[in-house]
């Protein structure tokens, strides 16, 4: 059973940044992929950014050239380094994580972003 841990969600002003944290309780090399989603109130819930085992990054295009995910493989936590950020992007952001056929999700953290 993995288990995925976010943090660093908070309040934030239009124009600001924030970094979210995504601790996972295995080694994430051994996952196929790593994903942020995110999901607004009365919305479902979106893809961010994926990060696969060889490295390679994907972004939606909503947040291409604002979002980076990146990861520290010797503390088995990925990043989600968010720029620009605009009152579109309030949602409550999850960490998600493929191993085989199975998918693991963390618990969220919420992000809101004042005009």
């Amino acid at each position: 059973q993995v288990q995925l841990v976010e943090s660093g969600g908070g309040l934030v002003q239009a124009g600001g940044s924030l970094r979210l944290s995504c601790a996972a309780s295995g080694s994430i090399l051994s996952f196929n992929a790593m994903a942020w989603y995110r999901q607004a109130p009365g919305k479902q819930r979106e893809w961010v950014a994926r990060i696969i085992r060889t490295g390679i990054t994907y972004y939606a295009d909503s947040v291409k050239g604002r979002f980076t995910i990146s990861r520290d493989n010797a503390k088995n936590t990925v990043y989600l380094q968010m720029n620009s950020l605009n009152p579109e992007d309030t949602a409550v952001y999850y960490c998600q994580c493929t191993s085989g056929r199975l998918e693991y999700w963390g618990q969220g953290t919420q992000v809101t972003v004042s005009s």
